[in-house]
C-alpha cells in the first residue's frame, strides 16, 4: 500500500470517528463530557485553550473517550455503544471501518527505528514488534522515550491516532517498572495505568520546579 493510499484510508476513519463523536459528544451528551472531562483531567491542571498543549490534550481526552471510557447508561465507550444509537447510519465501507476501529491497538511503545517510511515500535505490554508500514508520523521518536499512542488496523499495516502522550526520558524507570507489573498480573488494568501515567505527565507540565521522581511515583501528593 503506497502513502497516498494509507493516507486516504486514515483519512476516511477519522472522518467515521467525527461522525460518531458528533453523536456522544453532541448536545444530547453534554453532561456525559462534561463529567468525562473531570475525570480525565482530574488533578492535571487547568485546561488552558491558549496552551500550546491544548490541541493535543484534546485529542488525548477524545480518544480515551472514544475507545475507552464507558458512557453512563449504556456501559459501553462510544465505539462499543455505535449501533445502539438509532439516530446513527452507516453505509457497508463504515461498518467495515467501525470494526477495524474496534480492533485497534492502544499500549505503551518504544521507537526501535525508521525504515523507508515504516516505523517499527515495540509494544511493551505484549513484548512485541509492531511495524506501521508508511507512516504519515515519521518524526518525534526517541529511541529512549516511552510513548502512549493507539494503533488502528489498515489492512496489512497500522496507523497512529493524533493522541501521543511521550513520558519523560527519567520517568522511564518508574514506567517499566509498571509495565512489568502489569505483564504479571493480568488481573491489572492497563487502561488504568496509562491513565495514570498520562495525568503524571500532565502534573510535570505544571509542576517543572518538582523532582520527576515525586511526580513519576506511587506517594506522589501533588494536587
Amino acid at each position: 500500500m503506497t502513502s497516498n493510499q494509507m493516507a486516504e484510508r486514515s483519512r476516511a476513519h477519522f472522518q467515521v470517528v467525527e461522525k460518531i463523536l458528533s453523536h456522544f459528544a453532541g448536545e444530547n451528551f453534554k453532561d456525559e463530557v462534561r463529567l468525562a472531562k473531570s475525570e480525565f483531567f482530574d488533578n492535571a491542571g487547568i485546561l488552558d485553550e491558549h496552551s500550546e498543549q491544548y490541541e493535543l490534550r484534546m485529542s488525548q481526552f477524545f480518544d480515551w473517550y472514544f475507545f475507552t471510557r464507558e458512557l453512563k447508561g449504556f456501559a459501553q465507550s462510544p465505539l462499543e455503544a455505535v449501533f445502539m444509537a438509532r439516530e446513527l447510519r452507516f453505509t457497508p465501507e463504515e461498518t467495515e471501518i467501525i470494526e477495524q476501529l474496534k480492533r485497534h491497538k492502544h499500549g505503551l511503545y518504544q521507537f526501535i527505528k525508521e525504515k523507508d517510511q515504516d516505523i517499527i515500535i515495540k509494544d511493551l505490554l505484549q513484548n512485541k514488534k509492531i511495524i506501521a508500514q508508511q507512516s504519515a508520523w515519521t518524526f518525534g521518536f526517541n529511541e529512549e522515550e516511552i510513548f502512549e499512542a493507539r494503533l488502528i488496523p489498515v489492512g496489512d499495516s497500522w496507523f497512529f491516532t493524533k493522541g501521543f502522550c511521550f513520558h519523560p526520558l527519567d520517568a522511564k524507570k518508574y514506567v517499566l517498572g509498571e509495565v512489568k507489573k502489569h505483564r504479571k498480573d493480568a488481573d491489572l488494568n492497563p487502561e488504568d495505568m496509562m491513565l495514570k501515567l498520562l495525568k503524571m505527565r500532565y502534573k510535570f507540565e505544571r509542576y517543572r520546579h518538582v523532582k520527576i521522581d515525586m511526580i513519576y511515583s506511587d506517594e506522589s501528593r501533588l494536587g
